[in-house]
Formats: C-alpha cells, structure tokens, sequence
C-alpha cells in the first residue's frame, strides 16, 4: 500500500484528497499546512505545518504538492531530494526559468517521479478528439483555437493575495486559468516556431497580474493558433477548444464534443464526465490522472505527464508575456 501526504490544504487539495480517500491501495498518513486551525479536519492522519518536518519524520511513497505558485519548486525539490514521488499540481512552476530548475531535478533524480496535473488531457472529450486527429479521417490540422472566459471578482485575489502577486504566482489569468486550454493547444499543434501576444487588466483590482490575454501561434507544421483567455466575463462560460482540419472541424464546448465535416453536418461525439458542485471548471479527470500516476509508481512505469512535458505551457505564458512587453513576434527557438 502507498503511503501518501499532502503539502497545502487550500481549494485544489479538496479534489486531490477525495481521489486519494477513494482508493484502497492508497493510505493518506500525513497533511502539512501553515494553518493549523485546518488540524481539526484531520483527525485520523499527522498533521504538520512545516514539510521539512513531515519528509523527516514520515516513510512516503509519494507527496501531492497544493501548494501557492512560488512554493511548487522548494517543495518538490525537498520531495526528490528525499526520494519521494511528486504529484505537483499546476502550473509547473511561475515562468519558464523556474520551469527549467525542475526540468534539471527530474533529470537528477531519474529514479523519482514528477507528475504534473494537466488532468484535462486525460477529458473523455480531449482524448476522443486527439484519437480522430489521429485516424486521419479529417485531413491535417490546419487551424486550433482556445477561448477561455471565466468570471473573478476582486475578492478572489483579496482572501488569497498571493494569487494577484506577479513575484508569488508568476501571472494571472494565463497561468492560473487558462494554463490547461495552452497545454492542449501546444499538444495538438505540436513544435511552435513564433508567438504574438498581448496581456491587459481590463478591470482595476489593484493586482499586478494580467486578467485578460491573447495570443497568435504559428505553428511548425503550419498550423495557425489562436489562444484568448479572460477573467472579466460576466460568469464562467465554457471553455472553447476547436481544431480546424482540411475536411472538417473537431469542437469541444460545455464539455461535449462535436464533429462538423465538410457538408457542415454537425454531430455530438461524447460527453465528459462532470465533476459536481460548484467547481465543475476543474473537471472531472483528477480522480484518473492521481490513481494513473499510482500504478506508474508500483509498477515504476513512466507513462505520466512529465516535468519536459509540463515546461512547454510554460514557454508558452513566457513567449506571449514577452511579447507583450516588446510588442514583437517572439521566436520560440530562445525557449525549445
């Protein structure tokens, strides 16, 4: 049996800690967390408030890290250098630099695990689409699209300030929200070679991270992307994800997926389980990715999504960031 804790008891760690609840190979033996008014919850597992003291005093197979932006790399760095496994939520890291610094510990410590939470490649929808890229049905991908326009008020960023702090979480809207919608862009594209970006704060919350950004891809294989993504939205409508291809169009929208061939006959695919409550926005597919990542570890398999596969969103947030800034075409040759 595994034994597993978790570094950081905020809002993520409410999906991460059911998963690993509901799966009986798997004991939850410890929590850390700075707050520890959060103990009571946990009656029946250590609780700690430092994780150095934790990876001391505790026999782990793995450690799932929910921690704020700025702690993800100290945390897993601590976790590998003990020989532990890592299930690291997103995003990798705050920038691309900080990205690398991970690519460098995984490298290192090849005999311990590093997965990233892109659960959203492992949607129902996600993986069908992929599958009939794939089968050639459709011709090649000649266009992709990610819209993403979700909903958060000022009071947000005011209980949790670290999320509207650039040195703390590395961004805004790219990063936190949207980072899942670049990741599945980049895969279906595959190599990018330039990316035009511009980021903005359309409302005035008195943060330093972007609410809004867009962005133009052009891809290797010649493929155009476009990526917009916002946090000003009235509500948190679904996101978008359409691949345009020679002899049709693939659609992923409010969690369906639909197919459009050349005579414009549209038709429904599959549906994405749903995760209930009021969180749906993260999908259902953490519960697949954590218990995937388990049988890697007993069976010390490498089939997860890596720290190499999780650096490329994040040369994606730092190119159009960039270009922001330069109001230039950045080459993504600086980053690849």
């Amino acid at each position: 049996m595994l034994k597993v804790a978790v570094i950081g008891l905020g809002d993520i760690s409410k999906i991460h800690i059911p998963a690993i609840k509901e799966n009986s190979n798997v004991a939850l033996v410890a929590v850390c967390d700075t707050n520890t008014n959060l103990k009571e919850s946990f009656p029946d597992v250590h609780f700690y408030h430092d994780y150095h003291e934790m990876l001391e005093k505790e026999e782990l197979d793995c450690v799932h890290v929910c921690l704020p932006h700025h702690l993800h790399y100290p945390a897993t760095k601590a976790c590998v250098e003990k020989g532990v496994h890592v299930l690291l939520e997103k995003p990798l890291a705050r920038n691309a630099e900080e990205g690398m610094f991970l690519a460098e510990l995984e490298e290192q410590h090849k005999d311990v695990k590093i997965c990233v939470a892109f659960q959203n490649r492992l949607n129902e929808s996600f993986e069908m689409l992929q599958e009939l890229i794939r089968s050639g049905k459709y011709g090649k991908v000649t266009g992709i699209k990610g819209l993403v326009t979700w909903f958060r008020p000022k009071e947000y960023y005011d209980v949790k300030p670290w999320r509207g702090t650039f040195k703390l979480a590395g961004g805004g809207v790219m990063i936190n929200q949207a980072i899942h919608t670049l990741d599945q862009m980049q895969l279906v594209g595959g190599k990018i070679e330039t990316i035009r970006g511009s980021i903005d704060n359309l409302v005035d919350y008195g943060y330093d991270v972007e609410d809004t950004a867009t962005a133009n891809i052009q891809f290797a294989n010649g493929a155009t992307g476009l990526f917009f993504a916002t946090v000003t939205n009235a509500t948190n409508s679904s996101v978008e994800f359409q691949v345009i291809l020679e002899k049709g169009k693939l659609t992923i929208k409010d969690s369906i997926l639909t197919k459009t061939n050349e005579d414009g006959i549209k038709e429904s695919v599959i549906e994405d389980s749903k995760l209930p409550g009021s969180k749906f926005y993260y999908g259902a597919s953490h519960s697949k990715l954590i218990n995937h990542f388990y049988t890697c570890i007993e069976n010390d398999t490498d089939n997860y999504i890596h720290v190499k596969d999780a650096q490329k969103s994040m040369e994606m947030i730092s190119a159009i960031r960039r270009s922001s800034e330069i109001k230039k075409t950045i080459k993504m040759e600086v980053y690849q």
